[in-house]
């Protein structure tokens, strides 16, 4: 990926700036949209104005929230060393300040992304925002039923929201009538404002495919559970008075059918009981979660919200909160880990649509275009193609940014993020090295390697210890990259010979080595999980470890079950979570015996109620 194909050049073209005005009898809130879609507006009296204003405080918090680390300016330590005579000189000084400001340049650059994306259908008006730390995903919604005598002209377009906005939206009272007047043109426009000049953004390619694939996401099959208003409450309130230093720092999702979801807060264990009704799932999951701390974000929302609904798409996938706020709804796409880097690069493989019929992409767009809103059954049923391709041809779309996934709906939705369609090809890899690696895999045409795992070693109460060889045919070489993914899913003790490791190590990234080798781990779980399931499947496994769990509904404690099979052998080790647990060692003549008593041992526990804790490695 080169340099001058890194950026999405968009023109915003804005009348007017948004604004909100406030007089002691009633206040107007005008929001000024991007011109060159053409008319598209809304207006209306708001009957809530309180949820109306909160809602669009939550929106725009996420706009705004970056949870990446900053390191501290120390130019003021340094002047004052210099002051007091110490080891500091002024090319020290000079140099550091020189490299902050270059660093801020480029930073401010990075931080160029696109505007609120504001869409009018018949049913509601809804606004999409995306994080500055490309991590979080907001979709606002407010049905028609929250406007008074509404107006509105359909279709898609930027929102201009500047740097005060949301706290002149605080100034809002519910006991002032509140009109929302969103137009390309405003309808007063003061004869003294000056037209303003068209706004040249360059986005970057990082940051656009964060917000699409994110987005895509919604389309895949979840596990969904129900907690009340009071359980997102007691998260939120223990996420603010409990810090953890170390990790790990999931919250663990404990799902059983028949009974009411239960969150686990890491490494302290504490268990909120939810009170939203049973988990009306099929199988019972045991689903881990990362970077919780971005859920502060619908603290704002807790006085209006009347459900929650929480969709957990499997490990290192996105999660999504849906907020249910009665005439608005709030859906928080939140990405597997909050620093979308290199621990993201395998979870998003699995986002990119596969064997898309040609054609039918366009076809179901066109669909949407003309009826409307409509749910995955009822456009499978009319497209007339299986219902893999179908999907993959809907997810394809929404890669595309022609059409959006409603997730608090379940329906499918017509949106035109940009005038023209996003090229998919520039957006399916994040650089050129993840590119390189997914040609070693043989993805992306010639340049085909072999990437084979030749040791996966279960570290317990670490991680996984993950090495491999890398034929790489255009370095005419072998290369044998190896590291340790940790219980949060981040690398360490990575290390590899290519020329790129050796100069840099992880300071610039992994190596496309290291890259491929953790896309064949990957996929190879993937492709176990669902051989394992078969007769035949069973027969392939020689070496694989397992974790089962089971709470005691009297009191509370966790007890874990660990089975390994290697070869001849199956050890079991078992006892409370933060305890320390018992082992034994069973040795058999031959492997199918290891085996049978390996398969017999987990049935067991799936009887004695003991719940599968696969989905908690990642």
């Amino acid at each position: 990926m080169s340099t001058a194909t890194a950026r999405h050049p968009v023109a915003l073209n804005y009348a007017a700036e948004s604004d909100v005005v406030v007089t002691p009898d009633a206040s107007r809130v005008q929001l000024a949209l991007e011109g060159s879609r053409g008319t598209v507006g809304v207006s209306g009296r708001v009957k809530d104005p309180t949820l109306f204003r909160d809602a669009l405080a939550a929106a725009f918090g996420v706009l705004s929230s970056d949870l990446r680390y900053r390191g501290r300016d120390r130019t003021a330590y340094l002047a004052y060393l210099m002051k007091q005579g110490k080891r500091a000189s002024a090319q020290i000084w000079e140099a550091q300040k020189a490299f902050l400001d270059n660093a801020l340049d480029g930073e401010e650059k990075k931080d160029a992304v696109l505007d609120p994306v504001l869409t009018v259908d018949p049913d509601q008006v809804s606004l999409e925002v995306f994080s500055r730390d490309e991590s979080a995903y907001a979709r606002l919604a407010f049905d028609n039923s929250l406007f008074d005598n509404r107006e509105a002209a359909h279709g898609s377009t930027f929102l201009d929201v500047p740097a005060d906005l949301p706290a002149r939206l605080d100034r809002l009272r519910a006991y002032a009538p509140v009109t929302l007047e969103a137009h390309v043109a405003p309808a007063i426009k003061p004869a003294s404002t000056e037209p303003r000049a068209v706004r040249n953004v360059e986005v970057p390619h990082a940051w656009l495919r964060g917000f699409l694939q994110v987005q895509s996401a919604a389309t895949l099959p979840a596990t969904t559970c129900s907690i009340a208003p009071i359980d997102l409450y007691n998260l939120l309130f223990a996420l603010r008075t409990r810090r953890s230093k170390k990790a790990p720092r999931a919250l663990r999702f404990e799902l059983v059918p028949g009974a009411p979801p239960r969150m686990v807060l890491e490494p302290w264990e504490q268990v909120l009981e939810c009170h939203g009704g049973a988990y009306t799932g099929s199988a019972p999951a045991v689903v881990r979660t990362f970077g919780r701390q971005r859920l502060t974000a619908l603290a704002r929302l807790l006085p209006h919200a009347k459900s929650v609904h929480v969709q957990l798409l499997g490990p290192g996938l996105p999660v999504f909160w849906v907020i249910d706020l009665g005439a608005a709804t709030l859906t928080l796409g939140l990405t597997g880990w909050t620093e979308s880097g290199w621990s993201s690069a395998a979870a998003f493989d699995a986002l990119m649509p596969r064997d898309v019929p040609e054609g039918l992409a366009e076809k179901l767009r066109l669909r949407l275009r003309k009826d409307g809103p409509l749910p995955f059954d009822v456009l499978s049923k009319d497209a007339g193609s299986p219902k893999d391709q179908v999907r993959a041809a809907l997810q394809l779309e929404c890669l595309r940014g022609r059409v959006l996934f409603d997730v608090a709906r379940g329906t499918y939705r017509p949106r035109e993020l940009m005038p023209t369609p996003v090229d998919e090809a520039a957006l399916r890899y994040g650089n050129e090295r993840e590119a390189r690696a997914h040609r070693l895999l043989g993805d992306g045409g010639p340049g085909a390697g072999e990437v084979k795992l030749t040791q996966v070693h279960d570290l317990v109460g670490e991680g996984t210890r993950i090495q491999g060889e890398v034929v790489d045919r255009e370095a005419v070489r072998s290369f044998f990259p190896s590291f340790t993914l940790d219980l949060e899913g981040r690398v360490k003790d990575a290390g590899c010979g290519c020329p790129h490791f050796r100069r840099s190590g992880l300071r610039e990234g992994p190596c496309e080595h290291m890259l491929a080798l953790r896309l064949v781990y990957s996929r190879r779980r993937t492709e176990e999980e669902a051989l394992r399931q078969t007769p035949e499947g069973r027969k392939l496994i020689r070496a694989e470890t397992r974790s089962y769990v089971r709470r005691d509904p009297a009191t509370g404690l966790e007890q874990v079950y660990r089975v390994s099979l290697d070869g001849k052998v199956v050890a079991l080790a078992w006892g409370p979570r933060l305890g320390d647990p018992r082992h034994q060692k069973l040795w058999f003549d031959t492997d199918t015996e290891a085996r049978t008593a390996y398969f017999s041992r987990l049935e067991k526990l799936t009887a004695d109620g003991y719940i599968d804790a696969a989905s908690t490695l990642v």
